[in-house]
Protein backbone atom coordinates (compact mmCIF):
# COMPACT_ATOMS: atom_id res chain seq x y z
CA UNK A 1 0.00 0.00 0.00
CA UNK A 2 1.16 3.54 -0.74
CA UNK A 3 -0.19 6.80 0.62
CA UNK A 4 -2.06 8.90 -1.92
CA UNK A 5 -1.18 12.61 -1.68
CA UNK A 6 -4.84 13.65 -1.90
CA UNK A 7 -7.13 13.76 1.10
CA UNK A 8 -10.79 13.01 1.58
CA UNK A 9 -13.32 15.59 2.85
CA UNK A 10 -12.41 14.77 6.47
CA UNK A 11 -8.85 15.91 5.83
CA UNK A 12 -7.41 12.43 6.42
CA UNK A 13 -4.96 10.95 3.95
CA UNK A 14 -6.49 8.08 2.01
CA UNK A 15 -4.20 5.06 1.62
CA UNK A 16 -4.58 3.56 -1.83
CA UNK A 17 -2.90 0.87 -3.88
CA UNK A 18 -0.40 1.54 -6.61
CA UNK A 19 -2.17 1.13 -9.95
CA UNK A 20 -0.38 0.00 -13.10
CA UNK A 21 -1.25 0.00 -16.78
CA UNK A 22 -0.81 -3.65 -17.74
CA UNK A 23 -2.55 -3.81 -21.13
CA UNK A 24 -3.38 -1.38 -23.95
CA UNK A 25 -4.92 -1.89 -27.38
CA UNK A 26 -6.75 0.01 -30.10
CA UNK A 27 -9.20 -1.02 -32.82
CA UNK A 28 -10.47 0.46 -36.07
CA UNK A 29 -13.53 -0.51 -38.15
CA UNK A 30 -13.05 -2.00 -41.62
CA UNK A 31 -14.26 0.82 -43.87
CA UNK A 32 -11.43 3.18 -44.84
CA UNK A 33 -12.43 6.71 -45.81
CA UNK A 34 -9.62 8.32 -47.79
CA UNK A 35 -9.87 12.08 -47.33
CA UNK A 36 -9.93 12.89 -51.03
CA UNK A 37 -12.84 10.47 -51.49
CA UNK A 38 -14.64 12.08 -48.56
CA UNK A 39 -14.24 15.48 -50.22
CA UNK A 40 -15.69 14.14 -53.45
CA UNK A 41 -18.63 12.53 -51.63
CA UNK A 42 -19.24 15.66 -49.56
CA UNK A 43 -19.19 17.82 -52.69
CA UNK A 44 -21.75 15.50 -54.30
CA UNK A 45 -24.04 15.35 -51.27
CA UNK A 46 -23.60 18.75 -49.65
CA UNK A 47 -22.68 20.95 -52.61
CA UNK A 48 -26.26 21.32 -53.90
CA UNK A 49 -27.53 22.03 -50.36
CA UNK A 50 -24.81 24.34 -49.05
CA UNK A 51 -24.27 27.33 -51.31
CA UNK A 52 -20.85 28.14 -49.90
CA UNK A 53 -19.60 24.56 -49.69
CA UNK A 54 -16.55 25.21 -51.89
CA UNK A 55 -15.36 27.74 -49.33
CA UNK A 56 -15.32 24.90 -46.79
CA UNK A 57 -13.20 22.52 -48.90
CA UNK A 58 -9.95 23.83 -47.34
CA UNK A 59 -11.25 22.50 -44.00
CA UNK A 60 -10.88 19.00 -45.50
CA UNK A 61 -7.58 19.72 -47.22
CA UNK A 62 -5.92 21.38 -44.21
CA UNK A 63 -7.21 19.02 -41.53
CA UNK A 64 -3.95 17.06 -41.39
CA UNK A 65 -5.86 13.86 -42.18
CA UNK A 66 -5.10 11.31 -44.89
CA UNK A 67 -7.72 8.75 -43.94
CA UNK A 68 -10.32 7.82 -41.38
CA UNK A 69 -12.24 4.66 -40.60
CA UNK A 70 -15.99 4.11 -40.34
CA UNK A 71 -18.37 1.40 -39.20
CA UNK A 72 -20.38 2.03 -42.38
CA UNK A 73 -19.21 2.26 -46.02
CA UNK A 74 -18.87 5.55 -47.90
CA UNK A 75 -22.11 5.07 -49.83
CA UNK A 76 -24.05 5.10 -46.52
CA UNK A 77 -23.45 8.83 -46.38
CA UNK A 78 -25.91 10.80 -48.44
CA UNK A 79 -28.81 8.43 -47.83
CA UNK A 80 -31.56 9.55 -45.43
CA UNK A 81 -31.10 8.31 -41.86
CA UNK A 82 -33.15 9.02 -38.77
CA UNK A 83 -32.38 8.44 -35.12
CA UNK A 84 -33.32 4.72 -35.17
CA UNK A 85 -31.23 3.97 -38.26
CA UNK A 86 -28.18 5.77 -36.87
CA UNK A 87 -28.45 4.14 -33.48
CA UNK A 88 -28.87 0.65 -34.93
CA UNK A 89 -25.63 1.20 -36.85
CA UNK A 90 -24.03 2.51 -33.66
CA UNK A 91 -24.92 -0.58 -31.64
CA UNK A 92 -23.67 -2.96 -34.34
CA UNK A 93 -20.46 -1.06 -35.03
CA UNK A 94 -19.69 -0.22 -31.43
CA UNK A 95 -20.11 -3.84 -30.37
CA UNK A 96 -17.52 -4.99 -32.91
CA UNK A 97 -15.11 -2.26 -31.82
CA UNK A 98 -15.69 -3.00 -28.13
CA UNK A 99 -14.88 -6.68 -28.57
CA UNK A 100 -11.80 -6.05 -30.71
CA UNK A 101 -10.29 -3.42 -28.42
CA UNK A 102 -11.14 -5.28 -25.20
CA UNK A 103 -9.68 -8.56 -26.45
CA UNK A 104 -6.54 -6.76 -27.57
CA UNK A 105 -6.03 -5.12 -24.18
CA UNK A 106 -6.65 -8.40 -22.35
CA UNK A 107 -4.15 -10.18 -24.60
CA UNK A 108 -1.61 -7.42 -23.99
CA UNK A 109 -2.12 -7.85 -20.24
CA UNK A 110 -1.93 -11.65 -20.50
CA UNK A 111 -5.37 -12.05 -18.93
CA UNK A 112 -8.60 -13.83 -19.70
CA UNK A 113 -11.84 -11.88 -19.35
CA UNK A 114 -12.86 -13.78 -16.22
CA UNK A 115 -9.94 -12.14 -14.37
CA UNK A 116 -11.49 -8.70 -14.80
CA UNK A 117 -13.30 -7.26 -11.77
CA UNK A 118 -14.81 -4.13 -13.32
CA UNK A 119 -15.43 -2.65 -16.76
CA UNK A 120 -15.66 1.08 -17.44
CA UNK A 121 -17.31 1.74 -20.81
CA UNK A 122 -16.99 5.21 -22.33
CA UNK A 123 -19.19 6.19 -25.29
CA UNK A 124 -21.08 9.32 -26.32
CA UNK A 125 -22.06 8.73 -29.97
CA UNK A 126 -25.05 6.44 -29.47
CA UNK A 127 -27.32 4.88 -26.90
CA UNK A 128 -27.38 1.21 -25.89
CA UNK A 129 -29.39 -0.16 -22.98
CA UNK A 130 -28.30 -2.76 -21.94
CA UNK A 131 -24.94 -1.11 -22.41
CA UNK A 132 -22.07 -2.44 -24.52
CA UNK A 133 -20.23 -4.38 -21.80
CA UNK A 134 -23.46 -6.16 -20.79
CA UNK A 135 -24.19 -7.11 -24.41
CA UNK A 136 -20.66 -8.46 -24.78
CA UNK A 137 -20.46 -10.15 -21.37
CA UNK A 138 -21.26 -13.74 -22.29
CA UNK A 139 -19.21 -13.76 -25.48
CA UNK A 140 -16.26 -12.08 -23.76
CA UNK A 141 -16.43 -14.38 -20.73
CA UNK A 142 -16.89 -11.74 -18.01
CA UNK A 143 -17.86 -13.01 -14.56
CA UNK A 144 -21.50 -12.52 -13.44
CA UNK A 145 -20.39 -10.39 -10.48
CA UNK A 146 -18.55 -7.92 -12.74
CA UNK A 147 -18.86 -4.28 -11.70
CA UNK A 148 -20.22 -2.36 -14.72
CA UNK A 149 -19.61 1.38 -15.04
CA UNK A 150 -20.98 2.79 -18.31
CA UNK A 151 -20.33 6.52 -18.80
CA UNK A 152 -21.99 8.79 -21.38
CA UNK A 153 -21.37 12.41 -22.32
CA UNK A 154 -17.63 12.92 -21.80
CA UNK A 155 -16.96 13.35 -25.52
CA UNK A 156 -13.35 13.94 -26.50
CA UNK A 157 -12.26 13.96 -22.84
CA UNK A 158 -13.67 10.47 -22.36
CA UNK A 159 -10.45 8.53 -22.93
CA UNK A 160 -8.50 10.35 -20.21
CA UNK A 161 -11.49 10.61 -17.87
CA UNK A 162 -12.32 6.93 -18.38
CA UNK A 163 -8.79 5.89 -17.50
CA UNK A 164 -8.99 8.10 -14.42
CA UNK A 165 -12.27 6.49 -13.32
CA UNK A 166 -10.81 3.02 -13.85
CA UNK A 167 -7.73 4.02 -11.88
CA UNK A 168 -9.86 5.14 -8.92
CA UNK A 169 -11.76 1.85 -8.90
CA UNK A 170 -8.56 -0.19 -9.02
CA UNK A 171 -6.96 1.91 -6.28
CA UNK A 172 -9.97 1.52 -4.00
CA UNK A 173 -10.10 -2.28 -4.46
CA UNK A 174 -6.70 -3.79 -3.66
CA UNK A 175 -5.80 -6.49 -6.16
CA UNK A 176 -8.51 -5.47 -8.64
CA UNK A 177 -8.11 -5.49 -12.39
CA UNK A 178 -10.23 -2.97 -14.28
CA UNK A 179 -10.88 -2.91 -18.02
CA UNK A 180 -11.71 0.47 -19.57
CA UNK A 181 -13.05 0.61 -23.13
CA UNK A 182 -13.72 3.84 -25.04
CA UNK A 183 -15.78 3.38 -28.21
CA UNK A 184 -17.03 6.08 -30.57
CA UNK A 185 -18.74 6.00 -33.98
CA UNK A 186 -18.59 9.68 -34.84
CA UNK A 187 -19.15 9.20 -38.58
CA UNK A 188 -22.74 8.03 -38.02
CA UNK A 189 -23.65 11.55 -36.90
CA UNK A 190 -23.15 13.00 -40.39
CA UNK A 191 -26.11 15.26 -41.11
CA UNK A 192 -27.48 16.40 -44.47
CA UNK A 193 -30.41 18.23 -42.92
CA UNK A 194 -28.33 20.71 -40.88
CA UNK A 195 -26.29 23.15 -42.91
CA UNK A 196 -24.29 24.56 -40.01
CA UNK A 197 -20.57 25.17 -40.34
CA UNK A 198 -19.88 22.87 -37.39
CA UNK A 199 -21.43 19.96 -39.29
CA UNK A 200 -19.12 20.54 -42.26
CA UNK A 201 -16.09 20.69 -39.95
CA UNK A 202 -17.21 17.46 -38.28
CA UNK A 203 -17.51 15.81 -41.70
CA UNK A 204 -13.91 16.79 -42.41
CA UNK A 205 -12.52 15.71 -39.06
CA UNK A 206 -14.16 12.80 -37.27
CA UNK A 207 -13.66 9.05 -37.57
CA UNK A 208 -14.58 5.88 -35.67
CA UNK A 209 -12.45 3.77 -33.36
CA UNK A 210 -11.96 2.21 -29.95
CA UNK A 211 -9.27 2.01 -27.32
CA UNK A 212 -9.03 -0.27 -24.31
CA UNK A 213 -6.73 -0.61 -21.32
CA UNK A 214 -6.31 -2.86 -18.29
CA UNK A 215 -5.43 -1.20 -15.00
CA UNK A 216 -4.38 -3.32 -12.03
CA UNK A 217 -3.69 -2.85 -8.33
CA UNK A 218 -2.44 -6.42 -7.97
CA UNK A 219 1.12 -6.14 -6.58
CA UNK A 220 2.23 -8.97 -8.88
CA UNK A 221 1.39 -7.01 -12.04
CA UNK A 222 3.88 -4.81 -13.85
CA UNK A 223 3.58 -1.80 -16.13
CA UNK A 224 3.63 2.00 -16.05
CA UNK A 225 2.23 3.48 -12.84
CA UNK A 226 -1.01 5.43 -13.29
CA UNK A 227 -1.42 8.30 -10.84
CA UNK A 228 -4.51 10.13 -9.68
CA UNK A 229 -6.01 12.35 -12.37
CA UNK A 230 -7.39 15.86 -12.22
CA UNK A 231 -10.02 17.90 -14.04
CA UNK A 232 -10.59 21.58 -14.64
CA UNK A 233 -14.01 22.82 -15.76
CA UNK A 234 -14.51 26.37 -17.00
CA UNK A 235 -17.76 28.13 -16.05
CA UNK A 236 -20.13 29.45 -18.71
CA UNK A 237 -18.63 27.32 -21.50
CA UNK A 238 -21.39 24.78 -22.15
CA UNK A 239 -21.86 26.13 -25.67
CA UNK A 240 -18.33 25.26 -26.83
CA UNK A 241 -18.76 21.52 -27.43
CA UNK A 242 -21.48 18.89 -27.19
CA UNK A 243 -24.57 17.54 -28.94
CA UNK A 244 -27.88 19.01 -30.03
CA UNK A 245 -30.54 16.28 -29.84
CA UNK A 246 -33.48 16.16 -32.25
CA UNK A 247 -35.62 13.63 -34.12
CA UNK A 248 -32.89 12.93 -36.69
CA UNK A 249 -30.21 12.16 -34.12
CA UNK A 250 -27.29 13.98 -32.54
CA UNK A 251 -26.01 17.21 -34.06
CA UNK A 252 -22.50 18.36 -33.28
CA UNK A 253 -21.80 21.51 -31.27
CA UNK A 254 -18.22 22.41 -32.16
CA UNK A 255 -17.37 26.06 -31.66
CA UNK A 256 -14.79 27.74 -33.89
CA UNK A 257 -13.30 29.40 -30.80
CA UNK A 258 -11.70 26.16 -29.52
CA UNK A 259 -8.12 26.75 -30.81
CA UNK A 260 -8.15 30.30 -29.47
CA UNK A 261 -9.64 29.16 -26.18
CA UNK A 262 -6.88 26.56 -25.84
CA UNK A 263 -4.21 29.19 -26.49
CA UNK A 264 -5.68 31.56 -23.93
CA UNK A 265 -6.76 29.21 -21.15
CA UNK A 266 -5.07 25.82 -21.05
CA UNK A 267 -1.67 26.76 -19.62
CA UNK A 268 -3.19 28.21 -16.44
CA UNK A 269 -5.56 25.25 -16.11
CA UNK A 270 -2.70 22.77 -16.44
CA UNK A 271 -0.61 24.68 -13.90
CA UNK A 272 -3.44 24.77 -11.38
CA UNK A 273 -4.10 21.02 -11.80
CA UNK A 274 -0.52 19.77 -11.45
CA UNK A 275 -0.16 20.04 -7.64
CA UNK A 276 -2.92 17.45 -7.13
CA UNK A 277 -0.96 14.98 -9.26
CA UNK A 278 2.44 15.30 -7.61
CA UNK A 279 5.51 17.37 -8.39
CA UNK A 280 7.39 15.05 -10.73
CA UNK A 281 8.60 16.83 -13.89
CA UNK A 282 6.69 16.02 -17.07
CA UNK A 283 8.80 14.41 -19.77
CA UNK A 284 6.09 14.24 -22.42
CA UNK A 285 2.55 15.53 -22.84
CA UNK A 286 0.21 12.95 -24.41
CA UNK A 287 -2.65 14.97 -25.84
CA UNK A 288 -5.96 14.30 -27.53
CA UNK A 289 -5.43 15.64 -31.08
CA UNK A 290 -8.69 17.50 -31.57
CA UNK A 291 -7.53 18.87 -34.91
CA UNK A 292 -4.46 20.27 -36.63
CA UNK A 293 -5.07 23.79 -35.29
CA UNK A 294 -5.71 22.48 -31.79
CA UNK A 295 -2.41 20.55 -31.78
CA UNK A 296 -0.52 23.69 -32.78
CA UNK A 297 -2.42 25.69 -30.14
CA UNK A 298 -1.44 23.12 -27.49
CA UNK A 299 2.24 23.35 -28.44
CA UNK A 300 2.13 27.14 -28.33
CA UNK A 301 0.16 27.43 -25.09
CA UNK A 302 2.20 24.81 -23.21
CA UNK A 303 5.53 26.16 -24.50
CA UNK A 304 6.33 22.88 -26.25
CA UNK A 305 8.80 22.75 -29.10
CA UNK A 306 7.06 23.05 -32.49
CA UNK A 307 6.38 19.57 -33.83
CA UNK A 308 6.91 17.89 -30.47
CA UNK A 309 3.38 16.46 -30.52
CA UNK A 310 4.41 14.22 -33.39
CA UNK A 311 2.48 11.13 -32.26
CA UNK A 312 -0.67 13.25 -32.03
CA UNK A 313 -0.25 14.45 -35.61
CA UNK A 314 0.45 10.90 -36.78
CA UNK A 315 -2.74 9.56 -35.18
CA UNK A 316 -4.76 12.43 -36.64
CA UNK A 317 -3.30 11.77 -40.08
CA UNK A 318 -3.97 8.02 -39.92
CA UNK A 319 -7.39 7.93 -38.27
CA UNK A 320 -8.76 11.44 -37.70
CA UNK A 321 -10.38 12.62 -34.49
CA UNK A 322 -12.20 9.61 -33.01
CA UNK A 323 -13.27 11.52 -29.90
CA UNK A 324 -12.75 9.59 -26.63
CA UNK A 325 -10.43 6.75 -27.74
CA UNK A 326 -8.05 8.96 -29.74
CA UNK A 327 -5.73 9.68 -26.81
CA UNK A 328 -5.28 5.93 -26.30
CA UNK A 329 -3.98 5.68 -29.87
CA UNK A 330 -1.49 8.44 -29.05
CA UNK A 331 -0.47 6.77 -25.78
CA UNK A 332 0.10 3.49 -27.60
CA UNK A 333 2.47 5.18 -30.05
CA UNK A 334 4.31 7.04 -27.30
CA UNK A 335 4.76 3.91 -25.15
CA UNK A 336 6.11 2.04 -28.19
CA UNK A 337 9.12 4.38 -28.10
CA UNK A 338 9.92 3.13 -24.56
CA UNK A 339 9.88 6.53 -22.87
CA UNK A 340 11.14 7.15 -19.35
CA UNK A 341 9.79 9.59 -16.82
CA UNK A 342 6.33 11.07 -16.42
CA UNK A 343 3.81 11.21 -19.23
CA UNK A 344 0.84 13.54 -18.77
CA UNK A 345 -2.33 12.61 -20.64
CA UNK A 346 -4.58 15.56 -21.46
CA UNK A 347 -7.85 15.98 -23.33
CA UNK A 348 -10.53 18.64 -23.66
CA UNK A 349 -14.21 17.79 -23.84
CA UNK A 350 -17.77 19.01 -23.28
CA UNK A 351 -18.28 20.91 -20.10
CA UNK A 352 -15.93 22.63 -21.20
CA UNK A 353 -13.44 20.46 -19.32
CA UNK A 354 -9.75 19.61 -19.27
CA UNK A 355 -9.03 16.08 -18.06
CA UNK A 356 -5.48 15.08 -17.09
CA UNK A 357 -3.85 11.87 -15.93
CA UNK A 358 -0.19 11.14 -15.04
CA UNK A 359 1.46 7.92 -16.22
CA UNK A 360 4.96 7.15 -14.96
CA UNK A 361 6.73 5.02 -17.56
Amino acid sequence: MTADPDTNPTGLTRPTCEVRLTGLATALPPNVLVQRDVVARAREVLGPRYATFERMVPAFENAGIDRRHSVVPLDWFGLPHGWASRNDAYVAGAMDLFRDAARGALADAGLSADRIDAVVTISSTGVATPTLEARAAVEMGFRPELLRVPVFGLGCAGGVSGLSIAREIAAARPGARVLVVAVETCTLLFRMDRMQKADIIATALFGDGAGAAVLSSDPADRGPVVGRGAQHMWPDTLQIMGWDVDDAGLGVVFDRSIPGFVTAEIAAAVASSLPAMGDRPIERMVCHPGGAKVITALEDALALAPGSLDAEREVLREAGNMSAPTVMFVLQKVLATRPTGRLMLAALGPGFTLSMLPVDA
